[in-house]
């Protein structure tokens, strides 16, 4: 069973596929988000399998939406939209699928008989990845790891104290001290600050290596986090533990990285 959520500000439009959604037994509608802010907050609480996102929203739209979307809590996606030509390329281009106002009924199965491919992780990894690049080309948010420490500056110190972030014309000085967490999809790092997500090129090897291990601890192939941000952590099965930041995000440690449990613990 696929459990997803509709978000879109036209409540007509959510009524409508949710009808259309009643044919496919294996898909539960978890709840409808009437914009972006709502759509967080049902992502954090329902964990949906699969999004179904209206682009055009006012506010926060589709693409805002997706740029906030917490780590590996991001679902599969299918945009909804009434987009012009150059954007449809666009989502062609990159393999994302879309399903065009009014939608077509032929589509929507397509688009769901992809998306049920997607619970496989290598292949929720690579969606996931296509998503970041998809929206940092759109946004004009795409900034690489080694740029983004060069504009920040700093010769001192071995690690560096702050990061810049490009969005648009504008920099935003991040403070690597006000990182909580940092997860990784392809080429694509995902950098959690002060109840922001920011979205860098770059590997996780060689963050790793850029963050100070005082602070830094690697919990999974694709996730650090900040120790200071820990507040707990419980066991979960085959020697793997769920950790739990004071921002109230729930990560996995994996049982590969069981050792660094010591400087998790230590920080307690």
């Amino acid at each position: 069973m696929l459990k997803a959520l509709i978000v879109d500000d036209e409540e007509l439009a959510r009524r409508g596929l949710e009808i259309r959604l009643e044919q496919f037994p294996d898909i539960s509608i978890c709840g409808q988000s009437r914009n972006g802010r709502e759509a967080l907050a049902a992502v954090r609480e329902h964990s949906p399998d699969l999004m179904f996102l209206d682009v055009q929203m006012p506010g926060m739209d589709g693409f805002e939406v997706l740029r906030r979307l917490s780590g590996s809590k991001m679902p599969a996606i299918i945009f909804v939209t009434a987009y012009d030509e150059f954007a449809l390329q666009a989502f062609d281009a990159n393999a994302l699928d879309y399903l065009l106002k009014p939608i077509n009924d032929e589509r929507l199965l397509e688009a769901i008989e992809r998306a049920r491919k997607i619970s496989d992780e290598r292949l929720a990894n690579e969606h996931r990845s296509k998503l970041l690049k998809f929206v940092c080309e759109l946004t004009g948010r795409e900034l690489t790891l080694e740029s983004a420490l060069a504009a920040a500056g700093g010769d001192g110190p071995s690690y560096p104290k702050r990061i810049a972030i490009r969005d648009g014309s504008e920099t935003t000085f991040v403070d690597v001290d006000a990182i909580d967490w940092i997860d990784a999809a392809g080429d694509y790092m995902c950098v959690h600050a002060h109840g922001d997500t920011h979205v860098l090129r770059g590997t996780m090897k060689h963050l790793e290596e850029l963050l100070s291990p005082e602070v830094f601890v690697r919990i999974h192939r694709s996730a650090i986090v900040n120790r200071h941000r820990v507040t707990s952590m419980r066991p979960h099965r085959n020697g793997e533990y769920f950790l739990r930041l004071d921002t109230d995000t729930e990560l996995k440690l994996s049982r590969k990285y069981k050792g660094n449990l010591e400087r998790l613990a230590n920080q307690m």
